[in-house]
């Protein structure tokens, strides 16, 4: 297993456990402390240390020790997790739950051909049961593979169905509503500004700091292509005023880069979202692929997030985003998977080792290393949540995000550096148990609250009406 590669492991350990020993705290007697015993810590910390050590979680949902040999306490549940490696739960900066109903319905299409012929048609159709089966499906999908938080761009109509569906779950998340005023949106989604704006903030009153803080609120206007320029002002307005995220699309495809010139009398696309205020560090821009040099400055001097989606970016031969380049110049760089029909995974791993295999094409083979790529999906996450105190790491305080692998399959190899074992080798079907929040939402490589036959079986039924609906076939 992984630890029996560490020299001498026990001696880390116990010197990592007493540099941390400050902030331990014990919640002894409690009956929902967990003790998860005889893992392989991958802590993420700034030296990225590895350690044998056991995990205690507390009954506030936080990590309470990390340390070898600890003593369980009474009413505590001990798990044995020997054999196993113990790391973050991953974090997806741009998902739509929306679209999962619709994976592999609409392959082999650029992006503004795979919206207007099939994304907004099987979008605008959506029921509000067809909408929760859709997030339902979408949320299972991403726990089983130790995802533990997202950013989730909804549709224009029903969105509080995923936001419910988000907090029945488990999962933590930034998300809201897609907002979409311009006149030349398809008539199935188009909104007033008005009316966009005021369901956004009656949105944002109910859900925000819903499921024990788990959720939060994020304003979506889709891109700039969908939304008038008082819309996206009044927006990055409101989500300062209410200090919420703002969440949108940006310079993904030449063409929408072109159009996005002529509309704004040449200002480039991240320019002008910049301009009316979509910027900042709670702010998160899907793709970034097709930049100039002073967008990339910008992207630093603001402190926006870029969430790189590179399985997408591939499949809607959309390019290459520069990840090495933007982390060169200072832009917080994350993963998604962004929609199951543009990828058609939700899969962290394929994800990370996607993009560190790009990077490696488009400059050199050490250019986006294994442990890079991973902190990219725990810990940037984390900024992008504005949790980077929080989460990210396994460190005694900090959230209980985690995940637990098993990493003995014959797909996995018996050595080698552990991080570039989970980034180069591993995949979802390593993953065993899940925590959020320090509540086990995936055990035994099930889901605790979510019956997958029943989802399933509701989603079949809810796509053959969308497609009726939509006016479109499988």
């Amino acid at each position: 297993m992984a630890g029996a590669l560490l020299v001498p492991a026990m001696l880390v350990a116990m010197a990592w456990a007493l540099d941390h020993l400050a902030s331990s705290v014990v919640a002894r007697g409690a009956d929902s402390t967990v003790l998860l015993r005889g893992g392989t810590v991958v802590t993420m910390d700034d030296a990225f240390t590895v350690v044998d050590a056991d995990v205690r979680i507390g009954a506030d949902g936080r990590i309470a020790a990390v340390a070898p040999g600890l003593p369980s306490v009474d009413g505590e549940r001990v798990i044995d997790v020997s054999g196993r490696v113990i790391l973050p739960g991953f974090i997806q900066t741009h998902v739509h739950l929306c679209q999962v109903l619709f994976r592999n319905l609409a392959d082999d299409l650029f992006l503004l051909d795979w919206l207007s012929q099939r994304i907004w048609p099987l979008e605008g159709a959506h029921t509000p049961e067809s909408l929760s089966a859709s997030a339902q499906v979408g949320l299972g999908d991403l726990l089983l593979g130790g995802t533990t938080g997202i950013v989730d761009m909804g549709t224009v109509r029903h969105t509080e169905v995923i936001l419910d569906a988000i907090v029945d779950s488990g999962m933590r998340a930034v998300a809201g509503k897609c907002m979409m005023d311009r006149e030349d949106n398809p008539a199935v989604l188009r909104e007033g500004r008005d009316a966009s704006l005021r369901d956004s903030l009656a949105l944002a009153d109910r859900y925000d700091g819903a499921g024990d803080g788990r959720l939060r609120y994020g304003f979506a206007p889709r891109f700039v292509l969908s939304c008038s320029e008082g819309l996206l002002r009044d927006t990055a307005a409101e989500a300062r005023r209410r200090d919420l995220w703002l969440h949108t699309h940006a310079s993904e495809n030449t063409e929408e880069v072109r159009i996005v010139l002529e509309l704004s009398g040449g200002v480039p696309n991240v320019t002008y979202l910049a301009q009316m205020g979509v910027a900042g560090p709670k702010t998160v821009l899907a793709h970034c692929i097709h930049l100039d040099p002073s967008e990339v400055a910008q992207l630093a001097e603001h402190g926006t997030h870029v969430a790189h989606c590179p399985s997408a970016n591939l499949k809607l031969g959309s390019g290459i985003c520069d990840v090495a380049g933007l982390l060169a110049a200072g832009v917080s760089v994350s993963i998604g998977a962004d929609g199951a029909p543009c990828n058609n995974k939700l899969d962290a791993f394929t994800e990370l080792r996607t993009a560190a295999l790009l990077q490696k094409v488009k400059h050199t083979p050490a250019a986006l290393p294994a442990r890079q790529a991973l902190r990219a999906a725990t810990r940037s996450g984390a900024a992008v949540l504005g949790m980077e105190h929080e989460l990210g790491q396994v460190r005694p305080g900090f959230r209980a995000d985690l995940q637990v692998l098993q990493l003995d399959d014959l797909l996995d190899g018996p050595g080698g550096d552990l991080h570039s074992r989970l980034v180069y080798a591993a995949s979802r079907s390593s993953v065993e148990m899940v925590i959020v929040d320090g509540r086990v939402v995936v055990e035994d490589r099930q889901l605790v609250a979510l019956d997958r036959q029943r989802v399933l079986a509701s989603a079949r039924q809810e796509l053959r009406g969308c497609l009726s609906r939509a006016g479109l076939s499988a």
